[in-house]
């Protein structure tokens, strides 16, 4: 009963194919795949905006939609009607072509990364062995929509918001695939099936995780801290800066195509946050072996509602950065400590046939050295004060 639960879409999938002739049947598994895809993390979007704008509601200690169906829960629908109906404005000045595709190619590399990812056991859209790399292909094209954006609205504001998210992304891609290559040395392979095989089983009741090691602990939190950059979530939201540059690069964007933007940004959170769940917290895996009837993609789902919540709270909790700050914390530690985290990796592995408390110990110390040093040197003449907050009666 739990296997046929479990592939339960596959089972599906398969039945609806066979009832194609079977010359057209290849076409139908794509047509079906691209459907499937669309609409779970389509309606994924529409759940997360509902629960971010409830649960940012709720740190800040005010109501968020209750107005729109019961508890609010049909505020997505009204926010897309508002989106298809509102005017489409488009500068006079502007290069209506790359305007008009800057939106559109915005939404098609997550879309595009999603599809190598394992969201259950045989639940891999497109599967082969260079399958990370390709992800992270396709993901920096993104980079290209949000310069297309701010160029072609010919507004100095989306133009500097524009430059701001390349500077930003191309900073932070650096150690978000560093981290990244920790996994796929201990592993040996880029892809993700093997990546996710290589975490299966447990051990004294625990899960065989990456993130259950030094060097997967520093790899995880290198990786978050990278990709919530990457996905221009607070605090690292300065491409689009209200109080400096007027909402940056997508600022000369109205109704459905802000929108398109909107659902990207998204989808690349999703798209990121399934990265991690492959690469450290074992993929469609259960935590523990007594949850394991459970079905596989119930798992992987679970986990990225998880860090879903975490990029709200976070968002709901931490002021933004300065633009120095931004790039400092880039290339000043973020670059160094993924490079000290490959060298950890590398030392875990070598020290397989010792005792697992020895390679704890000098596989800790690794991280631990050079993370105290540069946080040290990083903080030197900060002067910094302690804040007071004080609130009004």
């Amino acid at each position: 009963m739990a296997e046929a639960v479990d592939q339960i879409f596959v089972a599906a999938k398969h039945w609806l194919v066979s009832l194609a002739p079977e010359a057209w049947q290849p076409w139908v598994s794509v047509l079906l795949s691209i459907a499937a895809l669309m609409v779970v993390f389509g309606t994924l979007f529409a759940v997360t905006t509902v629960l971010e704008r409830k649960g940012l509601g709720r740190i800040q200690n005010r109501f968020g939609p209750n107005r729109v169906g019961p508890f609010g829960i049909l505020q997505p629908l009204a926010d897309g009607i508002k989106a298809l109906v509102k005017e489409d404005i488009v500068p006079r000045v502007a290069d209506r072509v790359v305007h008009f595709l800057a939106p559109v190619v915005m939404i098609i590399p997550p879309f595009l990364a999603l599809a190598v990812l394992p969201f259950g056991r045989n639940m891999t859209f497109v599967e082969f062995d260079a399958a990370i790399l390709f992800f992270f292909a396709v993901g920096a094209s993104m980079e290209l929509a949000v310069f297309m954006a701010g160029w072609s609205s010919r507004n100095k504001y989306s133009l500097l918001g524009a430059m701001r998210a390349i500077a930003q992304m191309i900073s932070y891609e650096i150690p978000l695939i560093l981290s990244s290559v920790s996994v796929i040395m201990i592993v040996g392979s880029l892809s993700p099936g093997e990546i996710v095989a290589a975490q299966a089983g447990y051990t004294n009741g625990l899960p065989n995780w990456h993130l259950l090691t030094p060097w997967g602990i520093a790899g995880f939190v290198l990786f978050m801290i990278a990709a919530t950059a990457e996905s221009n979530r607070s605090p690292f939201d300065l491409p689009e800066g209200e109080s400096e540059i007027v909402a940056g690069y997508y600022i000369e964007y109205s109704g459905f195509k802000f929108a398109l933007f909107f659902l990207g940004e998204y989808l690349g959170l999703f798209a990121v946050s399934g990265l991690g769940i492959t690469l450290f917290l074992g993929g469609w895996h259960a935590p523990f072996a007594f949850l394991g009837f459970l079905p596989s993609w119930f798992w992987f789902f679970a986990k990225l509602f998880a860090l879903i919540s975490v990029f709200i709270w976070v968002r709901g909790t931490l002021p933004r950065l300065r633009q120095d700050q931004l790039m400092n914390f880039a290339w000043k530690f973020m670059l160094p400590m993924a490079l000290v985290n490959l060298v950890a990796a590398a030392v875990w592995h070598f020290m397989a046939p010792l005792p697992v408390v020895a390679r704890w110990v000098a596989v800790s110390l690794i991280v631990a050295g050079p993370y105290v040093m540069l946080g040290r040197e990083l903080m030197v003449r900060k002067n910094l004060s302690k804040r007071t907050y004080r609130f009004a009666e």
